[in-house]
């Protein structure tokens, strides 16, 4: 699972492991749902990113990522279904109470013509476990690289 040492007790790394599997996933799940309450509650107020969004700059704070929650929605239209997939995880325990995530996420939804797509991104997230609770403290998300 990992190839750094890890000072925790093997059944204690595993049980980290699951954990940041799922929260991870439901971090992404308030985002596809627009759950700012829980993106919140997931995530540190001093959060740090690089992401395409931020056009090369190191975003800080929750304040950048609160404008995209906030977007009125169309209340004409449906929602299109959203599927998230994440493909080939990797979890990485650094610490006993800190862990790395890393992963290809696919999205799935309908574009405009009503057609089928996917689309991908490699992402990298870092928590840190606070308690007993696991807080999403810095993400880097980039474009899929080719070749």
């Amino acid at each position: 699972m990992s190839d750094l040492k890890s000072t925790a007790a093997p059944s204690s790394e595993a049980a980290n492991v699951a954990e940041l599997m799922a929260v991870t996933k439901r971090l992404l799940d308030a985002v596809v749902a627009g759950d700012w309450n829980t993106y919140r509650e997931l995530v540190a107020a001093d959060i740090t990113c690089f992401e395409p969004e931020a056009r090369g700059q190191l975003v800080e704070g929750l304040a950048f990522h609160e404008f995209y929650f906030k977007l009125p929605t169309d209340s004409v239209q449906p929602k299109k279904p959203v599927t998230t997939t994440l493909a080939s995880p990797v979890v990485r325990m650094l610490s006993d109470t800190i862990g790395l995530v890393v992963y290809v996420r696919l999205t799935q939804t309908i574009d405009g013509t009503g057609q089928p797509i996917t689309r991908s991104c490699e992402e990298t997230r870092l928590w840190k476990k606070q308690g007993s609770h696991w807080q999403h403290v810095h993400f880097h998300r980039s474009a899929p690289t080719t070749l």
